[in-house]
């Protein structure tokens, strides 16, 4: 079957023969309809985060169609539409029983350390496919995923209704998160150098921060190390700065003026499960988080749909041929 590849750093090709997938007892198998580009893609295809062999299927916010079923699978589940919760935790270990599922350290992850979606048939254990609200959009449902990491970090940052926020970074996580912030009944505010995505983030409802003037919230979304320095320079004092982006290079911070203003910063990994993910998909519907998708690009065009994420504004996702709409 077709599947987008990492065959190398940077390098992405499109196969016609990668392996059909396999069904466990406990599995689903998806025909997918469509797989979001991520921050953590690119890195893969950058080669800044390692996958097991190459080549390597990539790609992990995927949607489809449920076209088989293991032995252990209720027969209803054959047709469902549904979004993939592609973070596999083990639910044995002492995280996973304690509801923190995120830090589980026998995290299985779709395009990361398990091959991707970016295939025409993906199997997934069938706990972690999520059957789509009635009338839901596939817009919004390959959205899912990241909103889940938005609300998660909303609520990690205790966000309240009508707070001002500062939103650092306005790529598709921090455009989620000006929404999910806006549906709360919070006031976000949004920085970012990119213009485009600067002027995406002000058609969705956010607007940018008057100058110096402190928040008690700030999202740190970029994952850029001048990003946390402007995170910790706009925070007011016993504020909280709650880091969503990543990145291996270190930054700069003065412990001073964390000490002197009493700042909280609290890092936010993904999702728990199965809650976070399930509040998602509930509000999906109300909060239509396909909003932010602007770049599409068919499966044969996944190379460039990688090499353009980066710069276009608003989320970049990849659509197979069966949604039977022209890519744009």
């Amino acid at each position: 079957m077709r599947a987008a590849v990492l065959t190398g750093p940077g390098a992405v090709e499109v196969t016609g023969d990668w392996p059909e997938a396999e069904c466990g007892p406990d599995d689903v198998v998806l025909a997918v309809r469509a797989v979001g580009v991520c921050g953590s893609d690119l890195a893969v295809v950058d080669g800044k985060r390692d996958v097991p062999r190459l080549p390597w299927a990539l790609g992990h916010e995927a949607i489809g169609e449920i076209v088989r079923i293991g032995a252990n699978v209720a027969p209803g589940r054959l047709g469902q539409r549904v979004a993939v919760e592609p973070n596999f935790p083990c639910l044995r270990c002492a995280a996973c029983t304690a509801g923190r599922t995120a830090v589980c350290p026998n995290r299985r992850i779709l395009g990361i350390n398990e091959p991707g979606a970016l295939r025409e048939r993906v199997a997934v254990p069938a706990r972690f496919a999520w059957a789509a609200p009635p009338g839901l959009a596939d817009e919004d449902l390959v959205c899912v995923e990241p909103l889940a990491v938005a609300l998660a970090a909303l609520a990690r940052a205790e966000l309240a209704p009508g707070e001002r926020c500062l939103i650092v970074g306005a790529g598709a996580q921090g455009l989620l998160v000006c929404l999910a912030a806006q549906a709360l009944g919070a006031v976000p505010f949004v920085v970012d150098p990119h213009e485009g995505r600067l002027a995406t983030a002000v058609e969705l409802g956010a607007d940018t921060p008057p100058a110096r003037e402190g928040f008690p919230v700030v999202f740190e979304t970029s994952g850029a190390p001048a990003g946390l320095e402007n995170a910790v320079e706009r925070c007011a004092p016993d504020g909280r700065i709650v880091l969503i982006g990543q990145s291996a290079t270190p930054a700069p911070l003065s412990t001073f003026t964390v000490v002197q203003r009493r700042l909280t910063l609290r890092g936010c990994l993904i999702y728990d499960h199965p809650a976070d993910f399930a509040a998602a998909v509930a509000r999906a519907p109300h909060l239509r988080p396909g909003r932010i998708l602007r770049g599409r690009f068919p499966l044969a065009a996944a190379a460039d749909a990688f090499a353009r994420a980066r710069e276009l504004p608003g989320k970049t996702w990849i659509t197979f041929e069966h949604l039977e709409e022209p890519p744009r």
